[in-house]
């Protein structure tokens, strides 16, 4: 598997394109003016590179379990969780226009290897974390490689029988997995800290250190051939970048992050079950990308997560109601979300 050249033809249409928009800037009044008002004494100067929304953000949910009860602080570090496997989804739907219906089995991969090697090996989580990434990659390329050729439903109805046949697999293997009863998740990942406060802290590190990861990675030419491709793929192979890379890195790069989140996930949770790796699990992955308009930004993955999390407590009274009204929730929360103002809008989608 060879990635695409950092140089050539991918190089100079990315300059081009630079270039192109540049002197279409350049040419309206805004900018002329732009570029030669200089600031006025006295009138602060907007800085763009200091999101105060962004640090106001970050400082309330750093200081959010000093207020908070020991119940929402809990569930807050399982809808961080959920946020980081729901970016996975997105991750794989606007890099590889490909929709998947069975993200759960990657989730699983990850939650599981923490479980297990917390049980046989005695591995902490900050030890068996990479462990766990490693085998979400290793298991997305294993599905990508005899899948490459198809696409669309196609590939959805694939991913969806992986998400079928897990429950059962675990259930096999339940020697290992613990059969119906699962496994526990016990140990502490930082030695004198608060169990409460490393179930809420470390899925929310998790969850910026992906978002800061993913927010480089759109900058580098990898990801530009990665939307050529997607955007146009006789285009994207006249360039030198084959569809086949396309597929094996959008794949494993999502299965990484799906992986990394169920690792976070188990911990939060404190246990894993194929109870909890259904079906509708990889169903609500992808209903929490669609609420979050597929984002790789903090702020959209977090509504997401806080969808997919936080509603299904909320309508757990509500009996025989419960799927009218949690479609009803998902329908306003997508027609809010989608008449917010064009630049809100792309700021909640992570650009």
């Amino acid at each position: 598997m060879s990635s695409p050249t950092a140089t050539g033809p991918i190089a100079a249409v990315a300059a081009a394109r630079t270039t192109a928009t540049t002197a279409t800037t350049a040419g309206t009044p805004a900018a002329i003016s732009s570029t030669s008002a200089a600031p006025t004494p006295g009138v602060p100067v907007r800085s763009r590179n200091v999101p105060i929304g962004a640090i106001v953000l970050g400082s309330a949910l750093l200081l959010l379990p000093l207020a908070g009860g020991g119940y929402w602080t809990y569930m807050l570090g399982v809808c961080f969780a959920n946020a980081m496997a729901i970016i996975s989804v997105s991750f794989l739907v606007r890099y590889g226009g490909e929709v998947s219906i069975g993200h759960g089995v990657f989730v699983a991969a990850g939650a599981y290897t923490v479980a297990m090697l917390e049980k046989y090996l005695g591995f902490s989580l900050l030890a068996s974390l990479p462990v766990a990434t490693v085998v979400g990659a290793a298991l997305g390329l294993a599905f990508a490689y005899p899948s490459r050729h198809i696409s669309g439903i196609y590939l959805a109805v694939a991913t969806m029988a992986l998400a079928l046949a897990l429950p059962e697999v675990l259930l096999y293997f339940s020697a290992l997995t613990g059969g119906y009863e699962g496994l526990y998740v016990s140990l502490d990942a930082v030695p004198g800290v608060s169990k409460l406060l490393q179930r809420y802290y470390l899925p929310l590190a998790g969850l910026f250190a992906i978002v800061l990861l993913l927010r480089h990675f759109r900058r580098s030419r990898q990801a530009m051939a990665l939307l050529l491709i997607r955007t146009s793929a006789h285009a994207a192979e006249s360039f030198g970048v084959r569809r086949s890379w396309a597929r094996l890195s959008c794949m494993a790069l999502s299965a990484a992050i799906a992986a990394t989140a169920g690792a976070l996930l188990s911990f939060s949770s404190s246990t894993v079950s194929p109870n909890s790796f259904t079906l509708w699990t990889s169903i609500f992955l992808l209903v929490g990308s669609v609420v979050s308009l597929y984002a790789l930004s903090f702020v959209g993955s977090l509504v997401g997560g806080l969808f997919l999390t936080l509603v299904p407590l909320l309508l757990a009274g509500a009996g025989d109601w419960v799927p009218i009204l949690y479609g009803s929730a998902l329908l306003a929360v997508v027609l809010i979300v989608n008449a917010l103002p064009a630049r809100l809008r792309a700021r909640l989608e992570g650009g």
